[in-house]
């Protein structure tokens, strides 16, 4: 038996970055063999031999040889092979494109043999930003969508390289890529149609909604949730009817549903699902905060708190307006739920919210010294 490090981890060193993750090929032995010597294995593969030994993968050659093995992989700066002995086998292109920084498919058919591979090459380029994606690479996602492939994919594997790529160094650039090899269909279209359409009136926006979408999502990178509150946000502009562009007067109402579907579609969790509502309908009433009477001030803190909302929205906030409100609405909310009803007051049902809704409204009038609480 023998085992050679193969893709992303052969990558990562010949960039000299940590590793992260360590996947093997593993040649001379037949599946039994593998078994018998890591009886702890767990068979996971279903096109073809692949098992899990305590979290690391190991799989069997998909081609008659190490050469072609590399070609059938996904990228060709991720189709590399290193062996115990220090032996590397590269794609012909690998290093080459390595060098220089290309996204490229390790062959022709390499997305249509695997479609879940669009995603993959989207979510790469987060996380190595300073890429190009190859022509051949645009053509080829496109090719898949044209053949119907991404409609084939189950929904939470689409999902799960949303995740990963939220996590990348400039995640905006998954939707970016995927627009333009007309991949948004069907697992993104909310954002298909917020191409071409203002943001917002020219004073406030320079770009279309999709890239200011992005844009936002760049700015919070290194924050998973906080950029996928930033890709939800104002999905609902897309709604604007376009006799009243380029302003969009009630789109964080209307992003709200917009924001559900999508989670919902990508079998995202409860906690993304809300996540991604509250940014639709919070962020413009957050952005005027210091403006907002305490009532309304009550409200939306209270429903970012109980959310678990409140620090990545006001993160949204301020890559999407620059205004940081943060600190202030940390204090508020402190003073807020330090208030306690009455032991007369209590137990009243909905009397009693409104109750304590009105007494958490006054005490932040006083912290403001005599603004109006309603």
């Amino acid at each position: 038996m023998k085992l050679y490090l193969a893709g992303g981890a052969v990558r990562d060193l010949l960039l000299g970055k940590p590793l992260h993750d360590r996947d093997y090929l593993v040649t001379g032995a037949t599946r039994e063999e593998f078994v018998k010597t890591f009886p702890q294995a767990q068979e996971v593969g279903r096109a073809f031999p692949v098992f899990l030994v305590d979290g690391v993968e190991f799989s069997f050659p998909r081609a008659g040889s190490l050469e072609e093995e590399v070609k059938a992989r996904d990228l060709t700066v991720n189709a590399q092979l290193l062996g115990e002995d220090g032996e590397l086998i590269c794609h012909p292109q690998g290093l080459e494109d390595l060098r220089k920084r290309i996204l490229r498919p390790a062959s022709s058919h390499s997305l249509s043999d695997d479609p879940l591979r669009v995603f993959r090459a989207a979510r790469f380029w987060t996380r190595f930003s300073d890429f190009t994606p190859h022509g051949e690479l645009i053509y080829a996602m496109r090719d898949a969508s044209a053949q119907g492939l991404l409609k084939t994919i189950a929904a939470d594997r689409v999902g799960q390289e949303l995740q990963r790529s939220l996590e990348g160094a400039k995640p905006g650039n998954f939707l970016r890529l995927l627009a333009e090899a007309d991949c948004l269909d069907p697992w993104f279209s909310e954002l298909k149609m917020a191409r071409n359409i203002p943001a917002g009136p020219p004073a406030y926006h320079d770009s279309d909604i999709f890239e200011h979408t992005c844009t936002v999502m760049d700015r919070l990178a290194g924050d998973p949730m906080a950029a996928w509150m930033g890709l939800c946000h104002d999905l609902g502009k897309t709604l604007t009817p376009h006799d009243k562009l380029p302003r969009h007067h009630g789109h964080d109402l209307a992003g709200v549903a917009l924001a559900e579907t999508l989670a919902l579609r990508l079998r995202l969790s409860n906690g993304h699902k809300v996540a991604g509502m509250k940014a639709a309908r919070w962020h413009m009433t957050a952005a005027s905060y210091p403006a907002l009477r305490p009532s309304t001030r009550v409200d939306l803190l209270m429903d970012l708190h109980l959310s678990r909302t409140l620090e990545p929205l006001f993160r949204l906030v301020r890559a999407d307006h620059g205004e940081d409100f943060a600190d202030r609405a940390e204090r508020d909310l402190a003073v807020i739920l330090a208030v306690r009803l009455a032991p007369k007051d209590r137990n009243q049902g909905a009397a009693s919210g409104e109750k304590l809704r009105s007494l958490r409204a006054m005490k932040l009038k006083k912290v403001d010294g005599g603004a109006t609480p309603f």
